[in-house]
């Protein structure tokens, strides 16, 4: 069966009504965790495959969001359907007015390499549970996990409700021009803005889920040692390849050298000071991936490595390199860096920070560490960015009731708990009037004077 077929029976299936209702709804899910749970080894060996990881990343990172994401929407999934009653103007006296979540259809979700897991699945569990059909298009880079996927899910689910497609960029073009009711894409800006274009030809709506340069903010009135355990964390888990990870930390200046000891201090226990030699450290995707970074580090000065900067081409591993006196000038800082390399740049003043910060793109998170809450909501008001944490990084994007997405550059719409479901529902809005009565003031022959019509509408 080829692409346009599968989706013509999608169509079909969907249109036959056959996703609509809640008890379809809750088995997809159900089917969904049972998937997950009964293949749990061969999950591990996939990942570990292709990234590297460990059992516990890829449980804390990959399958325990997804299970809290599907154990979320299961729970609330009744209260998610039914409709939405609002009130009316008094022009609209004897009428009821409610707003109907009804399922878009046939959903197209194209996932990246970086957490090929979760951010396959999570935007399918939102998917399900709003009642849609789905082709999913995995990363074809993460070649263990893409093939698992489109392995499980044809044994587990019939193709008409959830299907894989396997293929290079040019399936995924494709896919993106057929007529599908919406596309959900997690990536780079860079093809994102092609995903778009390309949608905007059908007039397809769809999710950009991207990324960009998030940056970590540390004033000196903080607790240093707790603020360098959590960017060391955030930024090299999964070896710094993910898309909310800390691009760059800005510090207080009398606050740098401390900050840098920690972070030091907190990568070596980490990692038990030999990352390279560390099974549980993670790999870089591919030898493409891993020149790009290289030729990061090895175009920065020696004197600014202030710890890390090895590699081993044999296995894929770059060490957690720390950057210091950097500038916006540098290469480092151009873009997204998406590995474990971690600039480090200072200011005096919090406004030198704002400034620099909004004179590049909207970052997708934004972390702050520091006390002060003047401080704090000046930045959360001076600053634009999709989300982030108070004294944390990363963890905001496994709370359920917390939409997660991007802002400009770095994203367009959001999901995650009942904003999944709102992502691939539309709201549709009734009116159902009274045949009891009929309000004269609406036609041009009414009797109730200009006066009192201006009085009614205005």
């Amino acid at each position: 069966m080829n692409n346009q077929d599968l989706l013509n029976l999608q169509k079909e299936t969907f249109l036959n009504g056959k996703t609509h209702s809640e008890e379809h709804r809750k088995q997809m899910l159900e089917t969904l965790k049972d998937m997950l749970k009964e293949n749990e080894f061969e999950i591990y060996q996939a990942l570990y495959t292709d990234l590297n990881k460990s059992e516990h990343e890829t449980l804390t990172t990959e399958l325990g969001i997804l299970y809290t994401e599907i154990d979320f929407a299961l729970k609330h999934l009744d209260k998610w359907m039914k409709d939405e009653p609002v009130a009316a103007p008094i022009t609209h006296q004897g009428t009821k007015n409610y707003i109907i979540n009804e399922p878009l259809g046939n959903v197209l979700i194209i996932s990246p390499w970086n957490y090929p897991l979760q951010l396959a699945l999570a935007p399918a569990i939102g998917a399900l549970a709003a009642g849609n059909t789905i082709v999913l298009k995995p990363s074809e880079v993460a070649q263990a996990t893409e093939q698992l996927l489109a392995t499980l899910i044809s044994k587990y689910f019939k193709k008409e409700y959830f299907a894989v497609v396997t293929g290079d960029k040019e399936v995924s073009d494709s896919l993106v021009g057929m007529r599908f009711d919406y596309i959900f894409f997690t990536g780079s800006t860079q093809v994102g803005k092609k995903i778009m274009k390309r949608a905007s030809e059908n007039l397809t709506p769809l999710t950009l889920e991207l990324g960009g340069k998030s940056p970590a903010i540390v004033t000196s009135d903080t607790d240093i040692k707790l603020a360098a355990k959590r960017i060391t964390w955030g930024k090299f888990t999964n070896a710094g390849q993910t898309c909310v990870a800390p691009d760059y930390v800005y510090v207080e200046a009398k606050s740098k050298n401390k900050l840098l000891k920690e972070i030091i201090k907190q990568t070596k226990k980490l990692y038990q000071n030999k990352p390279l030699d560390n099974e549980n450290y993670v790999k870089i995707i591919n030898s493409s991936h891993f020149n790009r970074l290289l030729n990061l580090i090895n175009q920065t000065d020696e004197d600014n490595i202030i710890y890390g900067g090895k590699s081993d081409e044999s296995t894929l591993k770059i060490e957690p390199t720390l950057l210091h006196n950097v500038t916006w000038n540098d290469e480092i800082m151009e873009e997204e860096i998406f590995g474990p390399i971690l600039p480090i740049l200072t200011f005096t003043k919090i406004d030198e920070a704002i400034s620099a910060i909004n004179a590049q793109e909207k970052p997708l998170a934004l972390y702050f560490f520091g006390k002060d809450k003047d401080i704090e909501n000046k930045i959360l008001q001076s600053i634009r960015f999709g989300g982030g944490a108070i004294n944390d990084t990363l963890y905001h994007l496994a709370n359920p009731h917390l939409p997660f997405g991007g802002i400009g550059h770095s994203g367009l719409g959001a999901y995650h708990g009942k904003y999944s479901f709102e992502t691939f529902s539309h709201k549709k809005s009734i009116m159902e009037q009274t045949t009891k009565f009929d309000l004269p003031f609406r036609y041009p022959n009414a009797k109730l004077t200009k006066k009192l019509v201006k009085y009614i509408m205005k």
